[in-house]
């Protein structure tokens, strides 16, 4: 018959103390660093994509308003549609943050949508009983404010990015990455600034001696 293991615990006790004792070495030593880094950067990247679809839901309402007043501008409304349906065809996952390629699609897309309703609202300047109608301007002011937080959403995530992307190449996180994790840099917006402005609003009379 076996002796009962009444000595299993004790035996577990100097694995209890390294774990203890290495624990906190671990993360003094940055081993956290980048676990926390990427979650940050993932967070930052999923709020731009929550902005964007901001936009891609505001559309369909803007282009049924234009064509109310201003249908036979059909190619216009058309391009906005077809860029509206690749832009949402398009998606990076966070996961997906390291492929350069998917990256530079999804941007694309975007940056066509970006441009297809540049052209609209210049078109809109045409047809000023569309721009003195209440329905077009309550959508005007929601694109404009939605612009803007795509742009506060882009900067937060290329600082993200930059911060995550730098804790890879320097010491002593890129010991943890060479030696645990094996993470690759996220891909980040290179368009520059000038390029990527948000399509102009122009509430036209609305804003004269405000």
């Amino acid at each position: 018959m076996l002796a009962p293991q009444t000595s299993s615990p004790l035996r577990l006790l100097p694995a209890i103390f390294v774990l203890a004792f290495a624990l906190p070495l671990l993360s003094a030593c940055g081993y956290n660093t980048i676990p926390t880094l990427e979650e940050q950067a993932k967070a930052a990247w999923s709020e731009v994509l929550n902005q964007y679809q901001r936009r891609a839901d505001l559309i369909p309402n803007l282009v049924e308003t234009v064509k109310g007043y201003a249908s036979h501008e059909r190619e216009v409304l058309e391009s906005v549609v077809e860029a509206r349906a690749k832009a949402t065809q398009v998606t990076v996952s966070p996961e997906m943050l390291s492929d350069p390629e998917a990256f530079k699609a999804f941007q694309d897309s975007q940056s066509g949508l970006t441009s297809a309703l540049s052209r609209l609202l210049a078109v809109v300047e045409n047809y000023p009983d569309l721009k003195a109608n209440q329905n077009f301007l309550a959508l005007q002011a929601q694109l404009e404010g939605t612009e803007n937080r795509i742009a506060v959403a882009r900067r937060d995530y290329i600082e993200a990015v930059r911060v995550y992307n730098t804790s890879l190449r320097t010491f002593p996180s890129i010991l943890w990455n060479t030696l645990w994790f094996g993470n690759e840099p996220f891909q980040n917006f290179t368009v520059s600034d000038d390029a990527m402005q948000p399509p102009k609003v122009d509430f036209g009379t609305q804003q004269q001696g405000g």
